[in-house]
């Protein structure tokens, strides 16, 4: 609230602030008290054209401000009594006489108006200002009325191309236009006046484009109105409207307001019509003795220009505090989460900003927001991460809803996940990657997910701004797929870019990319929400440095706290975590004649958890015990490191007594002992991100070691080729560069979390009661291309080394994609070479009860397609073998890639050989396909499935796609796929070579 006239002046400025970008704003002066000493603004607009009737009637100037145009000249205010005069602004204070003040010339923004076509049109010497700011309504708030209040957007193209300039009572040029044109003004039926009147409103928007001043043509703004309409009827039942007013002037039928029945009643608050000031005003002098009289005060534009500048600051500060940001993030491994973190820090610089997992966000409430951020995973082949699947699926019941009400058809693409591998191969086949050869699955299906919207869409999402992050693997040919999913439905919702998608690549260049993305969609959202970008981003940059964490803020203290471990990693991971016991020690499941172990069976004692054929279960891992002491030897800071400690970080609150710091605990590492800390809840073993190696270098004692480092934070390119040939883990880095001696302290504030890892159940509950049976590859291999150092899979050398009785730390993930059919007399097909073989070990468990309870009991028929290196590492080829003799398995395929003195073979290749009876399966039978394994087998398997049924059935590749998507939405496809590992060397080496492609391309 404004409490004097000079705010009216500031209203002017700051909503022209951004010069032709209009700003909305409302600007309230001290409300009503007895009706004697009201505050009033005498114009009807802040802006208005002078209005001169001549002493033969003839008016020069707008019509519409005769009147007041009297009153100002009464009032003292010389004119010059042209077309075009900008009346002064006239005010009343407190009950006073007026005053009126002239505006400074270069505070008015007019835009002349001309044609595309028409060059004559220039010599109208037609012009219009730019700001419509109402200032004569009264602001009704539950009966405390506000009488002096101005509120301003923009125009709509028709209130000056039809109104202001063309209705006879105002400036009246439509016959002039008409006559100019050549048309036939003598009878209607010439249609001239609408001619006339569609020609003004084209020079209207093309004078306000070509010089971006902020304009709505009237047919968006009446689609906006029904959105608004729409929404104010679901929430609160009704929406007041008066149809005269909503209606434009121009082209009212084939606008949708036309035919929408309005109900016209009043709520509060509201704004109201008040007599005008000069008619009900008691002069405190003669009207006459104000003639002549000159205004109290003159205000320059410099005086105005700093006052704006200062007022915008305060204005922009509080705009920031009303203007929501929602940054959502889905995650499966913790990335986007942290990402998502350091832009919630870098937007609340600027913005009111909240983060939010998807699984927590209320989906309606995504139509009322104003900027939109999403950093987002894609799990596996193209599936959202867990937190994310609802929201995926809700997001796509907005789409469907919304085709449904624009009467599209979409028969290409029938659920959300279809949609969503079909996007990321529409995007991702954009990407200049021509240089490596890519496995086109959803070629044919790239018009389809485009075709049916634009990029000018109008949808329920019209309002909202957004921009999305990527993060994925181009290891995977469906790279991104939850990101792009995401962009493309908020997109063809109508919701307006910031940015193009962004893509972050785990194989290279990922923290690069999001460091460059970030501070670019910071300064883009200030812009477009009229915030100073450049007063915030030097501050705001430094919440992605973390500088705000030094040894100064951070400490750790002694405790007697500590929590059961199982209770401490619920509450760090926030999952429910259990405590269970391993039955006994890993039984081997390989014949290798040296003896080693290269795959094991773990059976766990897990009471109380209840699950199905084809859950995972996630595990907790512990870090190897050498890699924790060799540690805990080269960091500073504590004495004792079974000593229980608690992390705790200086934080600075604001009081109404002043800022005031104290030390509180992390809110969610838990008290421990550090060799806990570091043995069971942080990640060693990945390779330190830049970010982590700029805070290592600030703790070199040595200038060649601090160099080196930093030489890895400033190249992407070195960084890369270092962390893939090297693949350190941290205790790798610190040996590397043996002056660097950091505090522990700092260093686990840094730190990212251990993650879970996700293994296929391979037992059934029915079947072994209170257990959990695991399938598990020993992962170990070499760095630096097989010659450098052994690295060890973290859990899975964990698990290894389990005894009986040992307690790990685990929980149940239901995989609902991947459960038995409902309609157990469907055939099953299983694909899965090596330990892809884990969840069809719970499957035939499952048909094994049923055959117990029940030895005539008619199973489904099974086919099971299974591959391996040789036959000493055929897993459970005894129980295979049993399988079959009980008809429970009714075909087993072995394929074997390695066995000497046979052809190599592949899992594809049998399903190729036997394809002839596996159609009749699939395609007669309606029957289930199951393939588990690494992501380029289960691509591989796919493009032989299509191949094959191409060539059966004649189709194109545009109806073996439809076929296989047909698959997908009736849940009779599965896919439990994992990640290339470091072993596929060739896959890895390959995905490394597009991630460079790409990242160089990037601008």
């Amino acid at each position: 609230m404004v409490p004097n006239w000079p705010g009216a002046i500031l209203h002017v400025a700051l909503a022209e602030y951004n010069g032709p970008s209009c700003r909305s704003a409302i600007t309230i002066f001290p409300q009503r008290t007895d009706a004697k000493h009201d505050y009033r603004i005498w114009n009807n607009q802040l802006i208005s054209y002078a209005g001169y009737k001549q002493a033969d009637g003839k008016i020069i100037g707008d019509p519409m401000n005769v009147e007041f145009t009297e009153v100002c000249t009464k009032l003292g205010w010389k004119s010059k009594g042209s077309e075009w005069d900008i009346l002064p602004l006239v005010v009343s204070a407190n009950g006073h006489d007026p005053d009126y003040f002239d505006y400074p010339p270069e505070l008015i923004l007019e835009v002349p108006l001309t044609h595309p076509k028409f060059e004559w049109f220039s010599d109208l010497g037609l012009r219009w200002y730019a700001l419509p700011a109402v200032s004569s309504m009264l602001f009704d708030v539950g009966g405390i009325q506000f009488t002096a209040t101005t509120f301003s957007g923009w125009y709509m193209s028709t209130e000056i191309g039809s109104r202001n300039l063309c209705d006879t009572n105002r400036r009246n040029m439509l016959e002039t236009v008409a006559l100019k044109m050549q048309l036939d003004t003598r009878t209607p039926t010439s249609l001239w006046k609408d001619k006339a009147v569609v020609e003004m409103n084209i020079a209207v928007l093309h004078s306000y484009q070509s010089r971006n001043v902020t304009i709505v043509d009237h047919h968006t703004a009446s689609e906006s109105f029904m959105k608004h309409f729409e929404n104010e009827s679901k929430l609160r039942n009704g929406c007041p409207a008066d149809w005269i007013w909503i209606v434009p002037p121009l082209s009212g039928s084939i606008t949708p307001v036309f035919h929408q029945e309005m109900a016209l009643y009043y709520l509060k608050p509201s704004f109201e019509y008040q007599d005008p000031a000069w008619r009900t005003h008691v002069w405190k002098k003669g009207r006459g003795e104000s003639k002549g009289k000159k205004p109290r005060r003159k205000f320059n534009f410099k005086q105005i220009a700093r006052a704006v500048k200062f007022t915008s600051k305060l204005f922009g500060r509080a705009l920031s505090k009303r203007i929501k940001a929602t940054v959502l993030y889905a995650t499966e491994t913790g990335k986007s989460e942290q990402y998502a973190k350091q832009l919630c820090e870098l937007l609340g610089h600027a913005f009111n900003a909240q983060i939010y997992c998807m699984s927590d966000y209320d989906i309606s409430s995504i139509e009322h927001e104003a900027l939109l951020i999403v950093v987002a995973s894609t799990f596996g082949n193209g599936d959202p991460p867990e937190n994310g699947e609802l929201f995926s699926q809700e997001l796509y019941a907005m789409r469907v809803q919304e085709s449904g009400e624009h009467g599209l058809q979409d028969s290409s693409i029938g659920s959300s996940k279809s949609f969503m591998k079909a996007s990321s191969r529409q995007e991702f086949m954009k990407l200049p990657l021509q240089q490596v050869k890519r496995i086109d699955r959803w070629d044919s299906l790239r018009g389809s997910t485009s075709d049916t919207f634009t990029e000018e869409t109008f949808g329920p999402l019209s309002n909202v701004r957004f921009a999305v992050f990527a993060l994925g693997s181009s290891a995977y040919p469906n790279f991104c797929a939850f990101g792009q999913y995401v962009d493309n439905i908020l997109g063809e919702l109508g919701g307006e870019r910031l940015l193009r998608v962004a893509y972050g690549d785990e194989m290279c260049g990922q923290e690069q990319s999001f460091r460059k993305w970030a501070p670019e969609v910071f300064k883009l959202a200030c812009e477009t929400f009229c915030l100073d970008p450049e007063e915030s981003l030097s501050d705001a940059s430094l919440a992605l440095q973390n500088d705000s964490l030094t040894v100064n803020t951070v400490r750790l203290v002694p405790s007697v706290n500590k929590g059961s471990l199982d209770s401490s990693l619920s509450k760090y991971h926030n999952k429910k975590v259990h405590c269970c016991k391993a039955k006994s020690q890993p039984h081997n499941l390989t014949r290798l004649s040296e003896g080693a172990k290269t795959t094991m069976l773990l059976e766990i004692c897990a009471p109380g958890l209840e699950y199905e054929p084809g859950d995972h279960v996630g595990i907790f891992p512990a870090n190897r015990t050498e890699l924790v002491d060799g540690l805990l030897n080269r960091l500073v800071g504590v004495d004792n490191p079974d000593e229980v400690l608690q992390l705790q970080l200086l934080k600075e609150k604001q009081t109404s007594n002043g800022i005031f710091k104290s030390w509180e605990p992390h809110d969610k590492i838990p008290p421990d002992t550090l060799r806990n800390l570091l043995a069971r809840f942080f990640d060693l073993t990945t390779p330190p991100s830049r970010q982590l190696l700029t805070l290592l270098a600030g703790f070199c004692e040595d200038t060649a070691d601090k160099e080196r480092l930093e030489l890895l934070v400033n190249d992407s390119s070195a960084y890369e080729d270092w962390r893939h040939w090297r693949l350190p883990h941290l205790l790798d880095v610190l040996e590397e560069f043996p002056s660097c001696r950091p505090p522990a302290p700092l260093l686990l504030a840094q730190l990212t979390p251990l993650q879970p890892r996700f293994y296929s159940i391979s037992s059934s509950p029915r079947r072994v009661s209170d257990e959990i049976h695991l399938t598990v590859a020993i992962v170990k291999y070499r760095c630096e291309d097989g010659q450098g150092d052994e690295r060890y899979g973290v859990c899975s050398n964990y698990l290894s080394g389990l005894r009986a009785d040992d307690e790990l730390f685990m929980f149940v993930r239901s995989a609902l994609g991947f459960h038995l059919p409902s309609d157990r007399s469907r055939p099953i097909i299983l694909i899965g070479p090596g330990t892809g073989i884990a969840p069809f070990r719970s499957f035939w468990q499952e048909f094994q009860v049923l055959r117990d309870l029940d030895p005539t009991a008619k199973l489904p028929k099974m086919w099971l397609f299974f591959g391996c290196r040789n036959r000493d590492v055929d897993l459970y080829a005894e129980e295979k073998a049993e399988l079959q003799k009980d008809q429970i398995l009714d075909r087993v395929f072995l394929a074997l890639s390695r066995e000497q003195a046979i052809p190599k073979t592949y899992v594809q290749d049998l399903i190729e050989q036997e394809f002839d009876s596996l159609y009749q399966l699939i395609v007669q039978e309606r029957g289930h396909i199951y393939v588990c394994g690494d992501v380029t087998m289960a691509e591989h398997v796919y493009q032989t499935i299509r191949k094959c049924i191409a060539g059966k059935e004649q189709k194109s590749e545009a109806e073996v796609e439809t076929f296989l998507l047909t698959l997908r939405d009736e849940s009779r496809y599965h896919e439990d796929i994992f990640g290339i590992t470091l072993r596929t060397a060739e896959i890895h080496t390959k995905s490394r070579a597009t991630a460079r492609i790409r990242m160089a391309s990037q601008p």
